[in-house]
C-alpha cells in the first residue's frame, strides 16, 4: 500500500475509511525509522430493534447465528455445526446475563436515589421542627416581653400625679406615649436572666441558618447509633468523614458533666504512695497510676538511666513521687506483711467445727494402731519398721454423726519438734500409755508439750488385753508427773482400750466428744483461709505437696497463697482418702498442689489477694531468713574470729549430706546428727533437703570428703554414675534408729584413743656408776612389781617427777634383759638423761590405748 507521496504504507486490511499516522521503529545498534501507518476504524454492528429491547441474541433471527448457521461454507474451517451451535448459546448467555447485571445496577442505583432523597427529607424535616420550635420560644419571648412592657406603663401611670393626667378630649385625640426606654431595659434584663430573648434584638439571619446547619448535622450524627452502617452509605461516603463512636461518648459525657455543674477536666488525684527501702520503677508507677514510660522520663531527667525493671532507692523514688504531685508514705521492708490481716470474726459468722485431735505417747505404745482401728485401717504396715516418721492427718466420722479430725504424730525422741508442731494445732490431745509399760521418756514429753500448748489431755491406757497389763500401775505413774485422773480423783479424762480386740474405742470416742463439746470450738468459714503446715515434701510427679489443716476459712482452688518463705496458687486439693475436693473448711486436713517451692514443716498458710502480694511477701521473709543466718554465722571482730578458727581446729567434723523423702523427717534427722558428738568432734550437716540424691548432692559430698544419706529416698542413675566414678557413698535408711547408730559409730572413729597408764613397778637407785661408752648407770633394787625395757620410766626425786622417758638399757649383772623382778637387783640408763643420784626412785608403767564411743 502507498500513500500519495508515495511512500509505502502498513495496513490492517482492505476497505476504505483510514487514518494515516508514523510510527518510528527501532532496531538494533541504535537505528531508528519512521514508518506510515494507517489505523481502520472500527466496524460497528448495529443489532435488530428487537434484540436491543430485551438484551438477548435470538439465534433464529440474528444475521450472525443465520450466516453462518445456514451457510456452511461461510463457517470457519475446522468448526463443525455443533460447536458453532454451543459457541453462538454462550455468546447469547453472555449478553444475557449483562442485561441482568446492568437492570440490577439500575435498581439499586434507583435504591440508593431513594435513600438519599428520605434521608435528606428527614433533614429537612428535623430542621423545619426545630426552626418552628425557635420561633414559638421566641413568640413567647415577645409575649413576656410585651407583658413586662405593660405593666411598666401601668405603674407609670399610677405614679403621675392626678392634676397632671391629660384631659379626656385630648386622651382620646393624642397618640399613646413611647414607652419608658429604662423599663424595657429592665425588664429586657430580667427575662435575659430567667434565660429566653426578648425579641428586641434579633440574630442575624445567618448566623440562625449556621444554627439549623449545626443542629441538623449533630442529629445527623446523633441517628448514627440507632442502626450500622450500611454498604451502600460506605461506597457512596455521603456526608464525608464521620465522627467515631467514642467521640460521640466522650461529647456527651462532657455535655453531661456540663449540665451538672462539674468541670470537664477532672482535676488530678493526689495518691498516698507507700514507699519501701527500695522499689522497682514499674511497680514505683503503678502505686503512683502513671504511665512508666513518663516515670523513666522523670529518672532520665535526673541523670538516671533506668529502665521499668530495675530498682531504684527510696530517696530517688521520694524525688520522683513529689515531682508528679503525690504524697510519700515510707515504710519498712516488714510493712509488706500488712497485708496479711488478723479478722475479728464476729459471734454471729462462727460455726461450729470439728475438733483436732493429735494422738501422742512413747514408741510402740500403740498410738497408730489405735488410730487405725478408729479408721478401720492399716497404717502401721506402710511404716518403715512398724514405726511411724510422718504426721498423718485424718477425718474420721463416728456412729453417732460426728467428725473428728486426727493428727497421728510419732514418738520416738528424734521427732521431738514434730510432736511439738502436733500439740500447737490440736484441740485434744489422747495420750496413749501401754498398760504393760507405764510411763516412758517420750511419755514425759509429750505431757510436756500438751501442757505448754495448754490443751486438755485425754488417757488411753492400751493394750490392756495383754496378760501383764497393769492399768492401775499407769495411773500412779502418772501422778508423778502431775496427771491426775479421773479415777485418782482428777480431772483428766481416762480410757482403757486395747487396739488389738477393740475394747473401750466407744468410750474413748464418747470423751473426745465430751471434751470438745465442752471447749465449744467455733471457725470463720467466709473468711480467707489460714492454716498450719503438717508435713510437706517433693513428689516426683506432683512437685512441692504440701499437707495443710485448715483452722479458720475456706480453703479453694485456685486462692492465692504465702506459706513461710514460699508462695503459689492452689492448683488441687486432696483430701485424706485421696479424692480431689473443690475446698476445704475448718479443720478439714488436705494436700495443696500449686506451691513454687518445698515450705518448712510448722509454716502458716495464708491467703492473700494478689501473686504480687504473695511474691512480695514470700521474698521478703526469703531476705530475712538468709540476713539472720548471716548474721549468726559471722565474726564481727577479729578475735572472734581467730577464736572460731582456733576451735575448728580443734574440733574434728564429720561432714555429711541429708535427703529425706518429706520436710519433717529431714528436719528431724538434722536434729538428731547435731546432738551426735561432744568436745572433740561432731557432725555437721552440710546441706539437707527433700527428694531423691542427685549429682549436685553427689558433687557437693565429693568437695567435702562427706558420705550422703537418704532418708527413704534413691539416687537417680546420673547420681549414682557419679558417685562410683567420684568414690562418694551412698548409704540408704528407713529407719532413724539406725541412721543415728550409724552416724555415731563413723563419728566415734573420729575421737583420738584414750591412753591408759598402768603401773608395774618400782625401783630404788642405790649406787651410780659411770661406764664408758654408755654414761652414768643406777644401780637399782626393784622393791615391787617388775622392770621392764619397754616400759616407760618417771624419776622421782623427793616425790617430786623431774624427768619422764623410757630405759636406754636394763642388765641383770653384764647381760642385757627384757624384765626384771620384784626383789632383784639390775642396771638402769636413762635415754638422754643423766642427772641421777642415789636415793633417787624409778617408776615403771606401761601405755594402753583404748577406743572411745560416744
Amino acid at each position: 500500500m502507498s500513500d500519495k507521496d508515495g511512500k509505502s504504507t502498513l495496513g490492517l486490511g482492505g476497505g476504505t475509511g483510514g487514518r494515516p499516522g508514523q510510527v518510528k521503529q527501532s532496531f538494533s545498534h541504535g537505528r531508528t525509522k519512521n514508518v506510515v501507518v494507517e489505523t481502520k476504524r472500527k466496524r460497528v454492528v448495529v443489532p435488530k430493534t428487537g434484540a436491543a429491547q430485551t438484551g438477548v441474541v435470538d439465534k433464529a433471527k440474528s444475521p450472525l447465528v443465520s450466516k453462518h448457521a445456514s451457510d456452511p461454507s461461510k463457517r470457519p474451517a475446522g468448526i463443525s455445526e455443533a460447536e458453532m451451535e454451543r459457541r453462538l448459546k454462550a455468546l447469547a448467555a453472555a449478553k444475557a446475563r449483562e442485561a441482568d447485571d446492568a437492570a440490577q445496577r439500575l435498581a439499586e442505583e434507583k435504591a440508593r436515589e431513594e435513600e438519599r432523597e428520605r434521608r435528606r427529607a428527614e433533614i429537612e424535616a428535623k430542621a423545619r421542627e426545630e426552626q418552628e420550635r425557635e420561633e414559638a420560644q421566641k413568640a413567647k419571648a415577645l409575649a413576656e416581653g410585651q407583658a413586662v412592657q405593660d405593666a411598666a406603663d401601668e405603674a407609670r401611670r399610677k405614679a403621675e400625679p392626678r392634676q397632671e393626667r391629660p384631659k379626656p378630649g385630648a386622651a382620646a385625640t393624642a397618640r399613646p406615649a413611647a414607652p419608658d426606654q429604662a423599663a424595657i431595659e429592665a425588664a429586657a434584663s430580667r427575662a435575659e436572666t430567667k434565660g429566653v430573648s426578648t425579641g428586641v434584638a434579633r440574630k442575624p439571619e445567618r448566623t440562625e441558618r449556621a444554627d439549623r446547619d449545626k443542629t441538623a448535622k449533630t442529629k445527623t450524627d446523633d441517628n448514627r447509633r440507632g442502626g450500622k452502617l450500611s454498604l451502600n452509605q460506605a461506597l457512596n461516603g455521603e456526608g464525608g468523614r464521620q465522627r467515631s463512636m467514642a467521640a460521640m461518648k466522650r461529647k456527651q459525657e462532657r455535655t453531661r458533666q456540663k449540665a451538672m455543674g462539674q468541670s470537664v477536666r477532672p482535676e488530678k488525684q493526689v495518691r498516698e504512695v507507700r514507699l519501701p527501702e527500695t522499689i522497682v520503677v514499674q511497680e514505683l508507677a503503678n502505686r503512683m497510676a502513671e504511665r512508666a514510660a513518663d516515670v523513666v522520663k522523670s529518672l532520665m531527667k535526673m541523670g538516671m538511666m533506668v529502665t521499668i525493671n530495675q530498682p531504684i532507692d527510696a530517696d530517688t523514688a521520694e524525688l520522683v513521687i513529689e515531682e508528679f504531685g503525690h504524697k510519700v508514705l515510707r515504710v519498712s521492708d516488714s510493712d509488706v506483711e500488712q497485708v496479711i490481716v488478723s479478722v475479728d470474726d464476729k459471734d454471729e459468722d462462727l460455726h461450729p467445727r470439728p475438733p483436732i485431735i493429735t494422738i501422742m505417747g512413747h514408741v510402740d505404745h500403740g498410738k497408730t494402731s489405735l488410730l487405725d482401728a478408729i479408721r478401720h485401717a492399716n497404717v502401721v504396715s506402710g511404716e518403715a519398721g512398724g514405726i511411724t516418721q510422718h504426721i498423718g492427718a485424718y477425718q474420721v466420722t463416728t456412729e453417732s454423726g460426728a467428725v473428728l479430725t486426727f493428727l497421728d504424730t510419732p514418738g520416738h525422741a528424734a521427732f521431738t519438734s514434730m510432736r511439738a508442731r502436733g500439740a500447737q494445732v490440736t484441740d485434744i490431745v489422747v495420750l496413749v500409755v501401754a498398760a504393760d509399760d507405764a510411763v516412758m521418756p517420750q511419755t514425759i514429753e509429750a505431757i510436756n508439750h500438751a501442757k505448754a500448748a495448754k490443751v486438755p489431755m485425754i488417757v488411753a491406757i492400751n493394750k490392756v488385753d495383754k496378760p501383764d497389763a497393769d492399768p492401775d500401775r499407769v495411773r500412779t505413774s502418772l501422778l508423778h508427773q502431775e496427771v491426775v485422773v479421773e479415777k485418782m480423783s482428777g480431772d483428766v479424762q481416762d480410757v482403757e482400750v486395747s487396739a488389738k480386740t477393740g475394747q473401750g474405742l466407744d468410750d474413748l470416742l464418747e470423751a473426745i466428744a465430751l471434751q470438745a463439746e465442752i471447749l465449744e470450738l467455733k471457725a470463720n468459714p467466709e473468711r480467707a483461709a489460714q492454716g498450719a503446715v503438717i508435713e510437706a515434701q517433693l513428689d516426683v510427679g506432683r512437685g512441692p505437696v504440701a499437707t495443710v489443716l485448715v483452722q479458720n476459712g475456706t480453703l479453694k482452688r485456685g486462692d492465692i497463697f504465702v506459706v513461710g518463705e514460699q508462695w503459689g496458687k492452689v492448683r488441687a486439693l486432696i483430701d485424706d482418702k485421696g479424692n480431689r475436693v473443690d475446698e476445704a473448711g475448718p479443720s478439714v486436713p488436705v494436700e495443696v498442689l500449686g506451691l513454687n517451692g518445698t515450705p518448712e514443716a510448722g509454716d502458716v498458710l495464708n491467703v492473700v489477694e494478689t501473686e504480687a502480694q504473695a511474691r512480695e511477701i514470700a521474698d521478703y521473709r526469703e531476705q530475712a531468713s538468709k540476713d539472720k543466718r548471716a548474721a549468726a554465722g559471722a565474726a564481727t571482730t577479729l578475735e572472734q574470729l581467730m577464736a572460731k578458727a582456733k576451735a575448728d581446729e580443734s574440733v574434728a567434723e564429720l561432714p555429711v549430706v541429708v535427703k529425706a523423702d518429706v520436710q519433717g523427717s529431714a528436719e528431724a534427722i538434722v536434729q538428731a546428727l547435731e546432738k551426735v558428738g561432744n568436745d572433740e568432734v561432731r557432725v555437721r550437716v552440710l546441706h539437707y533437703g527433700v527428694g531423691a540424691i542427685t549429682e549436685s548432692d553427689i558433687g557437693l559430698a565429693e568437695a567435702s570428703n562427706a558420705p550422703v544419706i537418704g532418708f527413704n529416698v534413691r539416687a537417680n542413675a546420673p547420681a549414682r554414675n557419679s558417685a562410683n566414678q567420684k568414690g562418694v557413698e551412698i548409704r540408704y535408711y528407713s529407719v532413724i534408729y539406725d541412721l543415728v547408730d550409724d552416724i555415731k559409730a563413723a563419728a566415734s572413729g573420729l575421737l583420738s584413743a584414750e591412753v591408759r597408764e598402768n603401773f608395774i613397778g618400782y625401783a630404788e637407785i642405790r649406787e651410780v656408776f659411770k661406764v664408758t661408752g654408755v654414761g652414768k648407770v643406777a644401780g637399782c633394787l626393784v622393791t615391787e612389781g617388775i622392770a621392764r625395757r619397754s616400759a616407760g620410766v618417771r624419776l622421782l626425786r623427793d616425790n617430786v617427777v623431774i624427768h619422764e622417758g623410757t630405759l636406754k638399757t636394763l642388765k641383770r649383772f653384764k647381760d642385757e634383759v627384757k624384765e626384771v623382778q620384784s626383789g632383784q637387783e639390775c642396771g638402769m640408763a636413762f635415754e638422754n638423761y643423766d642427772d641421777i643420784r642415789p636415793g633417787d626412785v624409778i617408776e615403771i608403767f606401761e601405755r594402753e590405748e583404748v577406743e572411745r564411743t560416744l
